[in-house]
């Protein structure tokens, strides 16, 4: 938390801890280890798959949209439940995403299917229910379900930046203008407005 993911080294690890370098080396060869059990540890302290499998499940025909509205409720609840720091490594973990995809994309493939990141897990579990709600409700969207999850992980980050940014730097046009449940409603709007509701 001290500085960006994208600029941390082994040496700052072994700062960090006070261990010495050799107790370091007996567990992880490489900085990318590190990183990968803190994602796993993020990921299974922050599930949401069983609340948003429990929501999911609730849904009968006809009542798609307060199902919607349920899922983005859970968001805000999952914003507001999770630690900033966390969060703040989740926005870091995105630029480092962008500086080195090749290595991210290394670190993401040690990881179990129980370890992927809540919103990987969002995105699939949301597909085969917009899917679904699309055949059963005969639904006519006027975007495309990829584009409709597209929509809601892209605000997902933009979410929880503001969020972010108006915990962590109390400045008067930001304090207290990132509140996720009202933005998650708007979400919730959009994804039911674009699947023809």
């Amino acid at each position: 938390m001290k500085k960006p993911i994208t600029s941390v080294e082994m040496k700052d690890i072994i700062a960090e801890t006070g261990f010495s370098h050799g107790v370091i080396y007996r567990y992880y060869s490489e900085l990318d280890e590190v990183l990968q059990d803190l994602v796993i540890r993020i990921n299974r302290s922050n599930r949401i798959d069983e609340r948003l499998m429990e929501i999911l499940d609730r849904y009968k025909i006809g009542e798609w949209k307060r199902t919607v509205k349920e899922v983005c409720g859970l968001l805000a609840s999952y914003l507001e439940e999770t630690e900033i720091d966390i969060l703040k490594l989740s926005i870091y973990s995105d630029v480092l995403a962008m500086n080195d995809p090749k290595r991210v994309m290394r670190i993401a493939s040690r990881l179990d299917k129980d370890d992927r990141s809540p919103l990987l897990i969002l995105e699939m579990m949301m597909r085969k229910f917009l899917e679904r709600v699309v055949h059963e409700e005969k639904l006519h969207p006027i975007r495309s379900t990829d584009e409709i999850l597209q929509f809601m992980i892209v605000t997902f980050h933009g979410i929880q930046t503001g969020y972010v940014l108006s915990n962590c730097y109390q400045t008067e046009h930001i304090t207290e203008r990132y509140k996720p449940a009202p933005m998650f409603d708007c979400l919730a709007d959009s994804v039911i407005y674009m699947m023809g509701g």
